[in-house]
């Protein structure tokens, strides 16, 4: 038959022994005859022409189909309405053994890459096949096997690029805060040291006295000494900076208001300040103090520029312990430092939502032994889905102990908790109870097969209203 020929999809019965010469083709019947196929004698063949739809997920039609001449794509419909590719079929090949095997619907749409002629078997025909046919199960069971295995592979590097994705966003967050702060104090110091440099120059055109000079002194040290803010009210500071600032206005300090927070923030008091205004005469008293004010605010600037670069190198040395999750070297790995760097990279999604994270961590050195399976993605995973769960303001908890032969790392939310009869189904496959869009029902099945597979884990939840947790138990070398 010439494939070119099909212009309108079309359906007949035909006898299969009519079309023995096509199936020795096919691997699932090459070694059968048609009087071998468990008293099956006729199948439905299907002409359809370029972009013919086979199978919708929104009329699905559950069958075994084998492409005898031209070629099908099947596409997954992603929530934004794009199509992914995820898969051919060619000449002599089958398909629809995963949606029958598996008992599911068909979640994608098969559609005609050019005119082609299939053979389709129905629900029924199939299972006759796998119950009555050994050489049509066994190559059956073969394709189910390697279609299973590269769908946990792409499920797996989906999943890992939506948290990588969701760290992105994340990271530039976090990265742009500490970025922006150091932007700014570092602006704010060009500005201290011009006006450390005009007053000193002010200083050196008038004779100071050596009281001058150790009450300077003094001041310095005292400043230095106490840079950090001292611990108040936000009442108690209003009223010590309104009453200091009053103080230098009425002493002809320039600035006054304007440099009282930073006097007050050192643990200085008018009281204190009466013996500097005793030594200093004329504009002395006010160069002196405000001197004294823009040497503290440079200290305190330098020490927000030392904390935002501090906060940069701690942000990328977590997302390196992450990147390197994935390295295929035996090493040891810190479960506590893997899910500090996890915690870090999430941080930002805490602090939107107001939610604490109380650790409770094992004194016990946590080390496990890995050749590279990606054990953040767990904490990833868990402590995201800990997050969403959670009610604004709410708290996490974090606790690691050990048990005989094993580490056990528990995550637990305080949120509505996961109804009972859908406890047994949270590690299915893209099953989800977040809102459409919102979550892929991939995180936690990965999050068991990592644990179950790849370190020979177990991993339970435990849940009730306002309380959830997840255990997870790992192998100790």
């Amino acid at each position: 038959m010439n494939t070119s020929e099909v212009q309108e999809p079309s359906t007949q019965t035909i006898v299969l022994s009519d079309y023995a010469e096509q199936l020795s083709h096919v691997a699932a019947f090459a070694d059968v005859s048609p009087d071998e196929l468990c008293g099956l004698t006729s199948a439905e063949l299907i002409k359809m022409p370029t972009n013919g739809t086979i199978l919708d997920p929104n009329n699905p039609v559950r069958a075994y189909w084998v492409v005898l001449e031209g070629e099908v794509c099947a596409d997954r419909v992603e929530q934004d309405g794009s199509l992914t590719r995820i898969g051919i079929a060619k000449e002599n090949e089958t398909f629809g053994e995963v949606v029958l095997l598996a008992g599911k619907s068909p979640t994608v749409r098969v559609l005609t890459a050019k005119p082609s002629v299939l053979l389709r078997f129905s629900e029924d025909a199939f299972w006759s096949l796998m119950a009555c046919c050994p050489p049509v199960r066994k190559v059956i069971l073969s394709h189910m096997a390697q279609r299973l295995h590269a769908y946990q592979a792409e499920a797996a590097h989906r999943e890992k690029l939506i948290s990588l994705g969701t760290l992105a966003a994340g990271l530039m967050h976090e990265l742009h805060n500490p970025g922006s702060a150091a932007k700014r104090a570092a602006s704010q110091l060009r500005a201290n040291l011009l006006r450390l440099q005009e007053l000193s120059l002010r200083f050196c055109e008038h004779e100071t006295s050596r009281d001058q000079i150790s009450c300077m002194r003094e001041l310095q040290l005292e400043a230095i000494a106490h840079a950090k803010s001292s611990t108040m009210s936000s009442l108690e500071q209003s009223d010590a900076e309104e009453s200091m600032g009053e103080w230098l206005e009425t002493a002809g300090v320039e600035n006054a208001f304007k440099i009282a927070p930073t006097l007050v923030s050192i643990g200085l008091d008018p009281q204190e300040l009466v013996c500097i205004r005793d030594a200093f005469a004329g504009d002395g008293l006010s160069d002196a103090l405000n001197w004294l004010e823009a040497l503290v605010s440079s200290v305190s600037l330098v020490e927000a520029v030392e904390e935002s670069i501090s906060r940069v190198s701690e942000l990328v040395m977590a997302v390196k312990k992450f990147a390197y999750d994935d390295r295929c070297t035996l090493r040891e790995v810190d479960v506590h430092d893997s899910i500090q760097s996890t915690l870090t990279i999430l941080g930002h999604k805490m602090r939107q939502r107001q939610i604490r994270v109380v650790k409770h961590f094992d004194a016990a050195q946590p080390n496990i032994r890995t050749t590279g399976v990606a054990i953040s993605q767990v904490w990833t995973n868990l402590i995201d889905n800990a997050i969403d769960a959670s009610p604004e303001g709410g708290q996490i908890d974090v606790r690691t102990w050990t048990e005989p032969g094993y580490l056990a790392i528990e995550v637990t939310d305080h949120g509505a908790g996961i109804p009972e009869d859908l406890k047994a189904r949270i590690f299915e496959p893209f099953f989800t109870t977040k809102p459409v869009g919102k979550g892929t029902g991939l995180g936690l099945e990965i999050v068991q097969r990592i644990v179950t597979q790849s370190f020979g884990g177990k991993i339970e939840v435990e849940s009730k209203p306002g309380e959830t947790q997840f255990i997870v138990r790992l192998p100790q070398s």
